[in-house]
């Protein structure tokens, strides 16, 4: 099969970790047969830079125009510490979702057995946790109406949602939670805000549609300590904007590192795969940051994307065995021997060519 990918680097490590996830996706396609074409697109800061808009109109045409978007990451410390400024990296990043109408936001947290030791929780607690966080991603608080009144000493943020927004990201999560173990788990704060009483009606309503799925109901804060007590106590666990931002980061502390956390963005277009880590500009260009949440974007790309498992599964069993060998970059390797960040893309992409 022939595919059609967009890359959007972004800021910061986006190009070096887009640059080895690239070198994945090439061994894989070499492995199975398949050819695929790149091309490149601006968003976040260095769109700024280039023409004033961090998500400009020809990278929405290169996006809906491609079976796939591969992103790096938004973000840069001239905006971080201006906060009167107008025109943001990250609203290309918000923009970009509303406009492909990338309304689920799919994390799956799974801890790697050569890592077990690096998660801040004990080794029996994170050993074997395997959950899929779904993320609502184009409404709530984040798109709500927001400002400042009384000479700007007020200000506000509108939560919104309508009924049609929750059917269709609670649709999904039945869908997966089916496909899975059969639990989903619906976070909410119903005891507090008229939002969230809607999330738990609408998904009471839904619950008799989908008997093979078991259903139960979690107040945020209750959620919140519950990952860190029992993380595998979770199968599927769905929420809002705001809500799973706070929780998708939280839970990256289960697998020992957010470098190692990969993410979809799927709805309406095409879908967008993208590490959850930042852009972090500190370690730009000097070979450290982690490619192996990039590289395993990547594979959900050829699962979520094209439907294509044996491919996915080829470039997490490179990664599996790249931690096993201790082919690792700084952040992991514990003060023993640290490879660079096109190192360890070059041995992952090099397993995955020798293990056909």
């Amino acid at each position: 099969m022939h595919y059609n990918i967009a890359l959007l680097p972004g800021d910061g490590i986006g190009p070096e970790v887009i640059r080895e996830a690239v070198k994945a996706v090439d061994a894989v396609c070499a492995r199975f047969g398949h050819t695929v074409r790149y091309t490149t697109g601006w968003v976040g800061a260095c769109a700024i830079d280039r023409c004033g808009n961090p998500y400009p109109a020809e990278t929405h045409a290169l996006c809906m125009e491609s079976d796939a978007v591969l992103f790096g990451a938004v973000g840069d410390p001239r905006y971080d510490n201006d906060p009167t400024a107008k025109v943001r990296p990250e609203q290309g990043l918000l923009a970009m979702r509303k406009q492909l109408g990338l309304y689920a936001n799919l994390r799956p947290v799974e801890t790697f057995a050569a890592l077990a030791d690096k998660s801040p929780l004990k080794r029996e607690r994170v050993e074997g946790a395997d959950f899929l966080c779904i993320r609502e991603l184009t409404g709530g608080m984040y798109f709500g109406e927001k400002g400042r009144r009384d000479s700007g000493d007020t200000a506000y943020d509108t939560c919104i949602y309508s009924r049609s927004e929750v059917e269709r990201i609670l649709e999904l999560a039945f869908t997966y939670a089916a496909r899975r173990r059969g639990h989903l788990t619906v976070v909410d704060k119903a005891n507090v805000l008229e939002t969230s009483r809607l999330w738990r009606q609408v998904a009471q309503e839904m619950a008799p549609q989908h008997p093979d799925v078991q259903v139960d109901y979690m107040y945020v804060d209750n959620a919140a300590m519950q990952l860190i007590r029992d993380p595998k106590a979770f199968d599927v666990l769905v929420t809002e904007n705001t809500f799973g931002d706070i929780l998708t980061d939280e839970a990256s502390c289960i697998t020992g590192s957010m470098g190692l956390l990969a993410s979809a963005s799927v709805g309406a277009h095409t879908s967008l795969f993208e590490p959850i880590h930042g852009s972090w500009p500190q370690a730009a260009g000097k070979g450290i940051a982690n490619p192996l949440a990039a590289i395993l974007s990547a594979a959900m790309l050829f699962e979520y994307a094209f439907g294509l498992g044996a491919e996915g599964k080829a470039i997490r069993q490179a990664v599996a065995a790249s931690l096993d060998a201790g082919v690792v970059t700084e952040d992991l390797a514990d003060g023993g021997k640290a490879s660079s960040t096109a190192e360890v893309g070059d041995w992952i992409a090099q397993f995955i060519n020798d293990n056909k």
